[in-house]
């Protein structure tokens, strides 16, 4: 692992008018900014529903257009069948290149065979996608990194590393239909694993697999409905140190949980808990002293890396990658362009999000 983390169509007419209508569905944005002169990128973004998606489309789409590229931005809204029909409406369309953001990895397949076909290069965007050999490269964060930091951020704050303990802690994963969520597993279990075969960290619910502790499309309701079972079932005369949430709706989630039984005043203070993605809404619970801390992913580096490799393409140039052992889709491993996360809390948020311009400080007031 790279950044220094030792752990280690006959039917056309009618194809392009159901596209075209499952598109709307979602919601579209193509481009009219530009001459297009440079190229036609599609980009097929998950949903709206969560804000880095949309910051992560509107960044593309804003330095692609200062490059001269047309593009054609859409929303599937965790909709696979959406998500598929606005990508075969993109390739009817003619683009150059396809950024891909999937809502379930493995769920393509055809379709990327169709882009292949058409002489399309297929760049998935942060999220992998499986089964198929038309993923020609993967530009990422690097996901096991981030469950390397949001376990490191436990074991400092618990004293693991200085013998302390027992503590009981609580594990939440993401979505298993994303294979970023169990690359941060196993980041997560590197740091981990040790502590819980010493007995220093104690799962009193004893769900510590990944099959166990996933949440299906990472939601926060999902998480908090589980986090009232857990403490209801395990913590009537226990308390609950430390939880391992991989992204903050569902650390928001499991929040609301605890302060449902008690947790929050300064005689039952609430846990350690971790997230990911440095939303506006986790950020503000860090800020009040709830959650603990969040995993800061900047779009802007992601969107920069993969024009990077779009700007390559575009001129039979090598395309920047910096992994190319790591990230097998089942049939291939893909060339990787990854970008480093970096921890954030209440100590220095203020440094990374506010004064390199991510947020404002009326953001997150």
């Amino acid at each position: 692992m790279k950044f220094g983390f030792k752990k280690t169509v006959t039917l056309a007419a009618l194809l392009l008018t159901g596209a075209t209508l499952l598109a709307a569905c979602g919601g579209s944005s193509a481009s009219d900014g530009s001459s297009g002169e440079k190229g036609y990128v599609g980009i097929a973004m998950p949903t709206k529903s969560a804000e880095r998606w949309i910051a992560d489309g509107n960044n593309m789409v804003e330095e692609l257009e200062k490059l001269d590229y047309k593009t054609d931005l859409q929303y599937g809204e965790d909709k696979v069948e959406n998500q598929v029909a606005q990508i075969e409406n993109m390739i009817t369309k003619g683009v150059d290149t396809l950024v891909i953001a999937s809502i379930d990895g493995s769920a393509l397949t055809d379709v990327l065979e169709k882009a292949h076909n058409e002489g399309i290069k297929v760049i998935a965007y942060d999220r992998l996608l499986m089964n198929s050999e038309y993923v020609d490269y993967y530009a990422t964060f690097d996901n096991f990194g981030v469950g390397v930091l949001q376990a490191s951020y436990i074991e400092e704050k618990l004293g693991l590393n200085d013998g302390e303990g027992p503590f009981n802690i609580e594990l939440f994963g993401g979505s298993p239909d994303d294979n970023n969520a169990l690359i941060n597993y196993n980041g997560v279990m590197s740091i981990f694993q040790p502590y819980f075969d010493s007995g220093q960290l104690v799962a009193p619910s004893k769900q510590t697999s990944f099959n166990q502790i996933a949440t299906l499309r990472w939601d926060g309701s999902t998480a908090q409905a589980r986090m009232d079972n857990l403490l209801s079932a395990n913590y009537t005369d226990k308390t609950l140190d430390a939880v391992l949430s991989p992204y903050d709706p569902i650390s928001l989630g499991i929040i609301s949980s605890l302060k449902g039984v008690g947790y929050g005043p300064s005689d039952k203070p609430l846990p350690v808990i971790t997230g990911q993605d440095a939303t506006v809404a986790g950020v503000k619970s860090i800020i009040a002293g709830e959650q603990t801390q969040t995993i800061f992913k900047d779009t802007r580096i992601l969107a920069k890396n993969t024009i990077e490799m779009i700007e390559a393409i575009n001129n039979d140039e090598e395309v920047p990658v910096n992994d190319t052992e790591t990230y097998d889709n089942g049939v291939k491993v893909v060339p990787t362009y990854l970008a480093n996360p970096i921890s954030v809390d209440k100590d220095n948020y203020k440094v990374e999000l506010i004064d390199t311009d991510y947020y404002t400080e009326a953001d997150l007031k």
